[in-house]
């Protein structure tokens, strides 16, 4: 869904975030970020999966309604790594790049 993608990508950029790579599959997102330090990731994830929820239910809801978590979109997991600026990486960059996002 590219909304998604352009809700993240504004979400991100207010929080002076850089989006270095996004992509999923069809439950899923993966992006990678790069993050000033002073950036605590678990209140950006909160933020992320806020604001895209209420602007995806406002925009697509006939389309997402049978697809939610119960009643959420997001459900209340996700998991954040932590990887150097070099190697690494490219390599998660790359592994993002090969999922399967859906039409």
């Amino acid at each position: 869904m590219d909304d998604l993608e352009i809700h993240i990508r504004r979400v991100c950029e207010m929080s002076d975030v850089g989006v270095l790579e996004f992509s999923g599959e069809t439950d899923h997102v993966h992006i990678l970020l790069a993050l000033h330090p002073s950036v605590m990731p678990a209140k950006l994830v909160n933020s992320i999966k806020t604001l895209t929820s209420r602007r995806i239910r406002k925009d697509h809801w006939e389309t997402i309604k049978t697809q939610l978590w119960g009643e959420r979109f997001w459900s209340r997991s996700y998991c954040v790594l932590s990887v150097d600026d070099g190697a690494n990486t490219e390599i998660i960059k790359r592994y993002i790049q090969n999922q399967t996002w859906p039409s």
